[in-house]
C-alpha cells in the first residue's frame, strides 16, 4: 500500500508541474482516482494517503465498494465516469456525488425524476466523433445544457470527454482545447478530461478534473 501513497505523490507533482507551465494554480485541479476493478482496500489506502475523490465506471461494481467503505466510516466524493443507463439513475444518485456522463435529454430527465436532492452533473461530449464512444456531438451541447438547466434537482457543473487513444499525448491536445472552448461558450466551470496517458496535456488545456487510474493503482485487476 506504500506504493499507492508514492504513486499519488508522483501524480500530484506532475499535475502541479503541468499547471505551472500553463500559468494555473495546482489546487484548481482535482485528482479523481479511478478505482474500477480494484478492491475497496486500495481505495481505503488512497484515502488514508489524502485522496478524497474516486471514480467508478459502473453502478453495480461501485455499489458494494461504496457500501463497504461507508461501513468503515470512509466517505470520499464518488464520481461516476462511465456510461449510465436510465434504469440505473436512482442507484447512481444514491451512490455518487457527481455524474460525469450525462449524454442525453432522456437520461437527464430520468435523473431529475429520481432525485430528491441537488445532483451535480457533467455533459459527456464525443469531441472526436468516435463511433465507439458515448457522448453528445459538440454542436448538441448547448441544447442539452439548456434542457438540464430547466430540470429540477440537477446542477450542471461542466463538460467531460474521453480523448482518442493516441501514442503521443500531444495528439490529444486539440480535443481538450475544443472541449475547453465548448465549456467557455456555455459558461460552466468544470472540465473533466485527461487520463493516465494524457492528463498533463489536459491540465495544460484547462482540465479541472483529471481521471487517473493506472498511474495510481497499477494495471486493472481481473
Amino acid at each position: 500500500m506504500n506504493d499507492i501513497a508514492r504513486n499519488i505523490a508522483e501524480v500530484k507533482e506532475r499535475i502541479a508541474s503541468a499547471a505551472e507551465r500553463a500559468g494555473r494554480a495546482p489546487h484548481d485541479i482535482t485528482l479523481v482516482a479511478i478505482s474500477k476493478t480494484h478492491p475497496a482496500e486500495v481505495v481505503a489506502a488512497a484515502f488514508a494517503a489524502g485522496l478524497r475523490d474516486f471514480g467508478e465506471n459502473r453502478v453495480q461494481e461501485a455499489a458494494s465498494k461504496v457500501i463497504a467503505l461507508r461501513a468503515q466510516g470512509i466517505r470520499p466524493r464518488w464520481h461516476l465516469v462511465g456510461h449510465l443507463q436510465r434504469n440505473k439513475a436512482p442507484a447512481a444518485i444514491d451512490l455518487f456525488d457527481i455524474l460525469h456522463s450525462v449524454d442525453s435529454e432522456r437520461l437527464a430527465e430520468a435523473l431529475s425524476a429520481a432525485a430528491a436532492r441537488p445532483v451535480r452533473v457533467l455533459i459527456e461530449v464525443n469531441v472526436a466523433g468516435e463511433g465507439t464512444k458515448f457522448g453528445v456531438a459538440p454542436e448538441a451541447v448547448s441544447k442539452l445544457a439548456a434542457r438540464i438547466g430547466d430540470l429540477p434537482h440537477l446542477e450542471l457543473a461542466g463538460l467531460m470527454t474521453v480523448a482518442p487513444r493516441v501514442d503521443d499525448p500531444e495528439d490529444a491536445r486539440p480535443v481538450f482545447r475544443q472541449l475547453r472552448h465548448l465549456r467557455d461558450a456555455v459558461g460552466l466551470r468544470e472540465l473533466s478530461m485527461g487520463m493516465t496517458d494524457d492528463f498533463e496535456v489536459a491540465v495544460e488545456e484547462g482540465s479541472t478534473l483529471v481521471r487517473v487510474g493506472r498511474a495510481i493503482f497499477g494495471a486493472r485487476a481481473l
